[in-house]
Protein backbone atom coordinates (compact mmCIF):
# COMPACT_ATOMS: atom_id res chain seq x y z
CA UNK A 1 0.00 0.00 0.00
CA UNK A 2 1.42 3.37 -1.04
CA UNK A 3 1.69 5.86 1.83
CA UNK A 4 0.18 9.32 1.58
CA UNK A 5 2.34 12.40 1.20
CA UNK A 6 1.54 13.42 4.77
CA UNK A 7 2.62 10.02 6.09
CA UNK A 8 5.83 10.11 4.06
CA UNK A 9 6.68 13.59 5.35
CA UNK A 10 6.00 12.42 8.91
CA UNK A 11 8.28 9.43 8.46
CA UNK A 12 10.99 11.67 7.05
CA UNK A 13 10.74 14.08 10.00
CA UNK A 14 10.61 11.35 12.62
CA UNK A 15 13.22 9.19 10.91
CA UNK A 16 15.74 12.01 10.64
CA UNK A 17 15.23 12.88 14.30
CA UNK A 18 15.63 9.29 15.47
CA UNK A 19 18.76 8.77 13.37
CA UNK A 20 20.28 12.01 14.64
CA UNK A 21 19.33 11.10 18.23
CA UNK A 22 20.89 7.64 17.97
CA UNK A 23 24.10 9.09 16.52
CA UNK A 24 24.22 11.71 19.28
CA UNK A 25 23.66 9.06 21.96
CA UNK A 26 26.41 6.83 20.53
CA UNK A 27 28.80 9.77 20.27
CA UNK A 28 28.12 10.81 23.87
CA UNK A 29 28.62 7.27 25.11
CA UNK A 30 31.86 6.87 23.15
CA UNK A 31 33.34 10.19 24.31
CA UNK A 32 32.55 9.45 27.93
CA UNK A 33 33.83 5.89 27.64
CA UNK A 34 37.12 6.96 26.07
CA UNK A 35 37.95 9.29 28.98
CA UNK A 36 37.44 6.58 31.60
CA UNK A 37 40.23 4.27 32.78
CA UNK A 38 39.75 0.61 32.17
CA UNK A 39 37.90 -1.11 35.00
CA UNK A 40 40.32 -1.50 37.95
CA UNK A 41 43.28 -0.02 36.06
CA UNK A 42 43.92 3.14 38.09
CA UNK A 43 42.76 1.60 41.33
CA UNK A 44 44.95 -1.50 41.01
CA UNK A 45 48.00 0.64 40.49
CA UNK A 46 47.45 2.33 43.82
CA UNK A 47 45.67 -0.15 46.04
CA UNK A 48 45.60 -3.54 44.33
CA UNK A 49 41.89 -3.92 45.04
CA UNK A 50 39.14 -4.67 42.51
CA UNK A 51 36.84 -1.93 41.38
CA UNK A 52 33.88 -3.50 43.14
CA UNK A 53 35.40 -3.58 46.62
CA UNK A 54 36.14 -0.68 48.92
CA UNK A 55 39.40 -1.58 50.75
CA UNK A 56 39.58 -1.59 54.52
CA UNK A 57 42.31 0.56 56.09
CA UNK A 58 45.51 -1.33 56.87
CA UNK A 59 47.22 -0.92 60.24
CA UNK A 60 49.37 2.18 60.12
CA UNK A 61 48.14 3.19 56.65
CA UNK A 62 48.28 6.86 55.87
CA UNK A 63 44.70 8.29 56.12
CA UNK A 64 45.23 10.45 53.03
CA UNK A 65 46.41 7.42 51.04
CA UNK A 66 43.38 5.43 52.21
CA UNK A 67 41.01 8.30 51.24
CA UNK A 68 42.59 8.41 47.81
CA UNK A 69 42.10 4.66 47.36
CA UNK A 70 38.45 4.94 48.34
CA UNK A 71 38.00 7.92 46.03
CA UNK A 72 39.24 5.97 42.99
CA UNK A 73 37.03 2.99 43.75
CA UNK A 74 33.89 5.06 44.32
CA UNK A 75 34.58 7.24 41.31
CA UNK A 76 34.98 4.16 39.13
CA UNK A 77 31.66 2.73 40.28
CA UNK A 78 29.92 6.06 39.69
CA UNK A 79 31.24 6.27 36.14
CA UNK A 80 30.14 2.71 35.42
CA UNK A 81 26.65 3.56 36.66
CA UNK A 82 26.66 6.70 34.53
CA UNK A 83 27.51 4.73 31.41
CA UNK A 84 24.76 2.25 32.20
CA UNK A 85 22.25 5.09 32.63
CA UNK A 86 23.35 6.66 29.34
CA UNK A 87 22.92 3.36 27.50
CA UNK A 88 19.55 2.42 29.00
CA UNK A 89 17.73 5.50 30.23
CA UNK A 90 19.11 7.55 27.36
CA UNK A 91 17.77 5.05 24.84
CA UNK A 92 14.34 5.04 26.51
CA UNK A 93 14.26 8.83 26.55
CA UNK A 94 15.23 8.89 22.89
CA UNK A 95 12.36 6.52 22.05
CA UNK A 96 9.82 8.66 23.93
CA UNK A 97 11.06 11.88 22.37
CA UNK A 98 11.08 10.16 18.96
CA UNK A 99 7.39 9.24 19.33
CA UNK A 100 6.59 12.80 20.33
CA UNK A 101 8.53 14.05 17.32
CA UNK A 102 6.61 11.76 14.95
CA UNK A 103 3.30 13.03 16.36
CA UNK A 104 4.48 16.62 16.02
CA UNK A 105 5.69 15.88 12.48
CA UNK A 106 2.26 14.49 11.60
CA UNK A 107 0.62 17.67 12.86
CA UNK A 108 3.10 19.97 11.12
CA UNK A 109 2.80 18.03 7.85
CA UNK A 110 -0.97 18.38 8.01
CA UNK A 111 -0.70 22.11 8.53
CA UNK A 112 1.75 22.48 5.67
CA UNK A 113 -0.38 20.37 3.30
CA UNK A 114 -3.69 22.03 4.19
CA UNK A 115 -3.71 24.22 1.03
CA UNK A 116 -3.05 21.12 -1.06
CA UNK A 117 -5.95 19.37 0.68
CA UNK A 118 -8.23 22.31 -0.16
CA UNK A 119 -7.20 22.11 -3.81
CA UNK A 120 -7.91 18.37 -3.85
CA UNK A 121 -11.32 18.78 -2.18
CA UNK A 122 -12.35 21.52 -4.62
CA UNK A 123 -11.24 19.47 -7.62
CA UNK A 124 -13.13 16.44 -6.26
CA UNK A 125 -16.37 18.44 -5.84
CA UNK A 126 -16.10 19.73 -9.40
CA UNK A 127 -15.31 16.29 -10.78
CA UNK A 128 -18.27 14.74 -8.93
CA UNK A 129 -20.75 17.37 -10.14
CA UNK A 130 -23.77 15.69 -11.77
CA UNK A 131 -23.36 17.63 -15.03
CA UNK A 132 -20.48 19.09 -16.99
CA UNK A 133 -19.61 22.66 -16.07
CA UNK A 134 -21.26 22.57 -12.66
CA UNK A 135 -19.14 23.69 -9.74
CA UNK A 136 -16.69 25.67 -11.88
CA UNK A 137 -17.74 28.83 -10.04
CA UNK A 138 -15.97 27.53 -6.91
CA UNK A 139 -12.65 29.03 -5.93
CA UNK A 140 -9.95 27.92 -3.50
CA UNK A 141 -9.42 30.22 -0.53
CA UNK A 142 -5.85 29.90 0.65
CA UNK A 143 -4.41 32.08 3.38
CA UNK A 144 -0.78 32.42 4.32
CA UNK A 145 2.50 33.48 2.76
CA UNK A 146 3.07 33.69 -0.97
CA UNK A 147 4.73 30.29 -1.21
CA UNK A 148 4.61 27.47 -3.75
CA UNK A 149 1.26 26.12 -2.51
CA UNK A 150 -0.30 29.58 -2.64
CA UNK A 151 0.88 29.96 -6.24
CA UNK A 152 -0.56 26.52 -7.07
CA UNK A 153 -3.95 27.50 -5.62
CA UNK A 154 -4.01 30.79 -7.54
CA UNK A 155 -3.07 29.01 -10.76
CA UNK A 156 -5.86 26.50 -10.18
CA UNK A 157 -8.33 29.35 -9.57
CA UNK A 158 -7.33 31.02 -12.84
CA UNK A 159 -7.85 27.73 -14.68
CA UNK A 160 -11.30 27.31 -13.11
CA UNK A 161 -12.23 30.85 -14.10
CA UNK A 162 -11.30 30.27 -17.72
CA UNK A 163 -13.18 26.95 -17.81
CA UNK A 164 -16.22 28.60 -16.23
CA UNK A 165 -16.24 31.36 -18.84
CA UNK A 166 -15.81 28.78 -21.60
CA UNK A 167 -18.75 26.65 -20.42
CA UNK A 168 -20.94 29.73 -19.93
CA UNK A 169 -20.10 30.87 -23.44
CA UNK A 170 -20.97 27.48 -24.92
CA UNK A 171 -24.26 27.27 -23.05
CA UNK A 172 -25.17 30.83 -24.01
CA UNK A 173 -24.32 30.26 -27.67
CA UNK A 174 -26.28 27.00 -27.81
CA UNK A 175 -29.32 28.59 -26.20
CA UNK A 176 -29.28 31.70 -28.39
CA UNK A 177 -28.59 29.77 -31.59
CA UNK A 178 -31.34 27.26 -30.87
CA UNK A 179 -33.90 29.98 -30.20
CA UNK A 180 -32.85 31.97 -33.25
CA UNK A 181 -33.11 28.93 -35.51
CA UNK A 182 -36.59 28.07 -34.31
CA UNK A 183 -38.15 31.20 -35.82
CA UNK A 184 -37.17 30.62 -39.46
CA UNK A 185 -38.08 26.94 -39.18
CA UNK A 186 -41.54 27.86 -37.89
CA UNK A 187 -42.02 30.34 -40.73
CA UNK A 188 -40.81 27.78 -43.28
CA UNK A 189 -43.22 25.17 -41.94
CA UNK A 190 -46.13 27.60 -42.19
CA UNK A 191 -45.27 28.55 -45.79
CA UNK A 192 -44.90 24.90 -46.80
CA UNK A 193 -48.24 23.97 -45.23
CA UNK A 194 -49.94 26.80 -47.11
CA UNK A 195 -48.30 25.75 -50.38
CA UNK A 196 -49.23 22.10 -49.96
CA UNK A 197 -52.83 22.69 -48.89
CA UNK A 198 -53.75 25.48 -51.32
CA UNK A 199 -56.23 24.75 -54.04
CA UNK A 200 -54.83 23.97 -57.44
CA UNK A 201 -51.52 22.66 -56.17
CA UNK A 202 -50.12 19.99 -58.46
CA UNK A 203 -49.24 16.50 -57.29
CA UNK A 204 -45.53 17.23 -57.73
CA UNK A 205 -45.84 20.36 -55.63
CA UNK A 206 -47.65 18.48 -52.89
CA UNK A 207 -45.05 15.69 -52.88
CA UNK A 208 -42.20 18.18 -52.77
CA UNK A 209 -43.92 20.12 -50.00
CA UNK A 210 -44.47 16.99 -47.90
CA UNK A 211 -40.80 16.04 -48.30
CA UNK A 212 -39.71 19.51 -47.26
CA UNK A 213 -42.13 19.43 -44.31
CA UNK A 214 -40.56 16.16 -43.18
CA UNK A 215 -37.06 17.66 -43.43
CA UNK A 216 -38.25 20.79 -41.62
CA UNK A 217 -39.80 18.66 -38.83
CA UNK A 218 -36.53 16.80 -38.44
CA UNK A 219 -34.69 20.11 -38.06
CA UNK A 220 -37.23 21.22 -35.47
CA UNK A 221 -36.66 18.01 -33.52
CA UNK A 222 -32.94 18.64 -33.74
CA UNK A 223 -33.32 22.15 -32.30
CA UNK A 224 -35.62 20.89 -29.54
CA UNK A 225 -33.10 18.17 -28.72
CA UNK A 226 -30.29 20.73 -28.47
CA UNK A 227 -32.38 22.89 -26.15
CA UNK A 228 -33.23 19.91 -23.98
CA UNK A 229 -29.58 18.78 -23.97
CA UNK A 230 -28.53 22.25 -22.82
CA UNK A 231 -31.24 22.29 -20.16
CA UNK A 232 -30.31 18.87 -18.79
CA UNK A 233 -26.65 19.94 -18.65
CA UNK A 234 -27.50 22.64 -16.09
CA UNK A 235 -27.99 22.23 -12.39
CA UNK A 236 -31.50 21.10 -11.51
CA UNK A 237 -33.76 23.36 -9.51
CA UNK A 238 -36.55 21.89 -7.42
CA UNK A 239 -36.78 18.12 -7.33
CA UNK A 240 -40.04 16.24 -6.95
CA UNK A 241 -40.79 12.71 -5.81
CA UNK A 242 -41.27 10.60 -8.94
CA UNK A 243 -41.75 6.88 -9.48
CA UNK A 244 -40.02 5.70 -12.64
CA UNK A 245 -42.50 2.82 -12.82
CA UNK A 246 -45.41 5.23 -13.42
CA UNK A 247 -43.47 7.15 -16.06
CA UNK A 248 -42.33 3.97 -17.83
CA UNK A 249 -45.84 2.50 -18.00
CA UNK A 250 -47.31 5.79 -19.24
CA UNK A 251 -44.65 6.27 -21.94
CA UNK A 252 -44.84 2.63 -23.09
CA UNK A 253 -48.61 2.91 -23.48
CA UNK A 254 -48.47 6.24 -25.36
CA UNK A 255 -45.57 5.56 -27.73
CA UNK A 256 -46.63 4.40 -31.23
CA UNK A 257 -45.01 1.05 -32.02
CA UNK A 258 -46.32 -0.36 -35.32
CA UNK A 259 -45.24 -3.96 -35.74
CA UNK A 260 -43.32 -4.00 -32.43
CA UNK A 261 -44.57 -5.69 -29.26
CA UNK A 262 -43.94 -3.49 -26.21
CA UNK A 263 -44.01 -5.24 -22.81
CA UNK A 264 -43.54 -3.68 -19.39
CA UNK A 265 -42.43 -5.14 -16.07
CA UNK A 266 -42.36 -2.16 -13.75
CA UNK A 267 -41.66 -2.41 -10.05
CA UNK A 268 -41.37 0.57 -7.74
CA UNK A 269 -38.38 2.79 -8.51
CA UNK A 270 -38.82 6.07 -6.61
CA UNK A 271 -36.44 8.96 -7.32
CA UNK A 272 -36.28 12.68 -6.70
CA UNK A 273 -35.89 14.74 -9.85
CA UNK A 274 -37.50 16.88 -12.51
CA UNK A 275 -40.52 14.99 -13.90
CA UNK A 276 -40.35 16.55 -17.40
CA UNK A 277 -36.73 15.58 -17.92
CA UNK A 278 -37.25 12.09 -16.52
CA UNK A 279 -40.24 11.55 -18.80
CA UNK A 280 -38.15 12.67 -21.78
CA UNK A 281 -35.40 10.24 -20.72
CA UNK A 282 -37.82 7.29 -20.72
CA UNK A 283 -39.48 8.47 -23.93
CA UNK A 284 -36.17 8.67 -25.78
CA UNK A 285 -35.22 5.16 -24.69
CA UNK A 286 -38.55 3.64 -25.71
CA UNK A 287 -38.69 5.51 -29.03
CA UNK A 288 -35.14 4.49 -29.90
CA UNK A 289 -35.90 0.87 -28.99
CA UNK A 290 -38.96 0.92 -31.28
CA UNK A 291 -37.24 2.81 -34.10
CA UNK A 292 -34.07 0.70 -34.27
CA UNK A 293 -35.66 -2.72 -34.14
CA UNK A 294 -35.98 -5.86 -36.17
CA UNK A 295 -38.01 -5.51 -39.39
CA UNK A 296 -40.25 -8.40 -38.35
CA UNK A 297 -41.40 -9.78 -35.02
CA UNK A 298 -39.68 -6.98 -33.12
CA UNK A 299 -40.15 -6.50 -29.41
CA UNK A 300 -39.30 -4.00 -26.66
CA UNK A 301 -39.15 -4.71 -22.92
CA UNK A 302 -39.29 -1.92 -20.34
CA UNK A 303 -38.51 -2.76 -16.70
CA UNK A 304 -38.00 -0.75 -13.52
CA UNK A 305 -36.85 -1.84 -10.06
CA UNK A 306 -34.95 -0.75 -6.97
CA UNK A 307 -31.58 -2.39 -6.42
CA UNK A 308 -28.96 -1.64 -3.74
CA UNK A 309 -30.37 1.80 -3.00
CA UNK A 310 -30.57 2.73 -6.69
CA UNK A 311 -33.57 3.11 -8.97
CA UNK A 312 -33.00 1.13 -12.16
CA UNK A 313 -34.66 1.62 -15.56
CA UNK A 314 -33.88 -1.03 -18.19
CA UNK A 315 -35.01 -0.95 -21.82
CA UNK A 316 -34.19 -3.91 -24.11
CA UNK A 317 -35.09 -4.53 -27.72
CA UNK A 318 -34.51 -6.84 -30.63
CA UNK A 319 -32.62 -5.62 -33.64
CA UNK A 320 -29.36 -5.88 -35.53
CA UNK A 321 -26.22 -7.22 -33.89
CA UNK A 322 -24.16 -4.34 -32.46
CA UNK A 323 -20.41 -4.69 -31.89
CA UNK A 324 -19.51 -4.23 -28.25
CA UNK A 325 -16.88 -1.58 -28.99
CA UNK A 326 -19.48 0.65 -30.68
CA UNK A 327 -21.91 0.69 -27.75
CA UNK A 328 -20.25 3.56 -25.76
CA UNK A 329 -20.18 5.76 -28.88
CA UNK A 330 -23.97 5.61 -29.18
CA UNK A 331 -24.21 8.16 -26.34
CA UNK A 332 -22.23 10.75 -28.32
CA UNK A 333 -24.29 13.50 -30.03
CA UNK A 334 -25.13 12.92 -33.70
CA UNK A 335 -23.71 9.40 -33.66
CA UNK A 336 -25.21 6.13 -34.78
CA UNK A 337 -23.86 2.68 -35.51
CA UNK A 338 -20.45 2.85 -37.12
CA UNK A 339 -18.25 5.93 -37.17
CA UNK A 340 -20.33 8.10 -39.47
CA UNK A 341 -21.91 11.24 -38.18
CA UNK A 342 -25.60 11.72 -38.77
CA UNK A 343 -26.29 13.54 -41.99
CA UNK A 344 -29.66 13.36 -43.68
CA UNK A 345 -31.13 10.19 -42.27
CA UNK A 346 -34.80 10.48 -41.44
CA UNK A 347 -34.92 8.18 -38.45
CA UNK A 348 -34.03 10.82 -35.87
CA UNK A 349 -31.86 13.74 -34.87
CA UNK A 350 -29.11 11.60 -33.32
CA UNK A 351 -29.50 13.13 -29.86
CA UNK A 352 -31.73 10.56 -28.16
CA UNK A 353 -29.13 8.69 -26.11
CA UNK A 354 -27.06 11.85 -25.60
CA UNK A 355 -30.06 13.41 -23.89
CA UNK A 356 -30.58 10.22 -21.86
CA UNK A 357 -27.03 10.34 -20.55
CA UNK A 358 -27.16 14.09 -19.82
CA UNK A 359 -30.45 13.77 -17.90
CA UNK A 360 -29.14 10.78 -15.94
CA UNK A 361 -25.95 12.62 -14.99
CA UNK A 362 -27.90 15.73 -13.99
CA UNK A 363 -29.80 13.52 -11.52
CA UNK A 364 -26.62 11.97 -10.13
CA UNK A 365 -26.94 8.74 -12.10
CA UNK A 366 -25.47 7.07 -15.14
CA UNK A 367 -26.54 5.39 -18.36
CA UNK A 368 -24.90 2.33 -19.92
CA UNK A 369 -25.57 0.25 -23.02
CA UNK A 370 -24.77 -3.44 -23.49
CA UNK A 371 -25.33 -5.18 -26.86
CA UNK A 372 -27.33 -8.42 -26.78
CA UNK A 373 -25.54 -11.41 -28.38
CA UNK A 374 -28.58 -12.31 -30.49
CA UNK A 375 -29.09 -8.70 -31.62
CA UNK A 376 -30.46 -5.52 -30.14
CA UNK A 377 -29.41 -3.47 -27.16
CA UNK A 378 -30.06 -3.22 -23.43
CA UNK A 379 -29.81 0.30 -22.05
CA UNK A 380 -29.71 0.64 -18.26
CA UNK A 381 -30.18 3.89 -16.35
CA UNK A 382 -29.45 3.97 -12.62
CA UNK A 383 -30.43 6.90 -10.40
CA UNK A 384 -30.23 7.47 -6.65
CA UNK A 385 -33.38 6.07 -5.08
CA UNK A 386 -35.59 8.43 -3.10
Amino acid sequence: MRLTLRARLTLVYGGLFVVAGVLLLLLTYSLVREHLPEPGEARTTITGYSSTDIPLPEPGQDPERYAQDVKFVVAGEVWEDALYVIATQGGLSLALVGLATVALGWFVAGRMLRPLTQITDTAARIAEAPAAGQGLHERIRVEGPQDELRELAETFNRMLERLDHSFDGQRSFLSNASHELRTPLTVTRALLEVAVNRQGASADTRQLGETLLEVNARHERLIDGLLLLMRSDRELGERSYVDLADIAEHVAAQTPAPGVAVATSCGEAPVRGEPVLLERLVQNLVENAVRYNAPEDGWVEVATRTEDGRAVLEVSNSGPVIPAFEAPGLFEPFRRLGTERLATASKGAGLGLSIVRAVAQAHGGEATAVPRPEGGLTVTVTLPAA
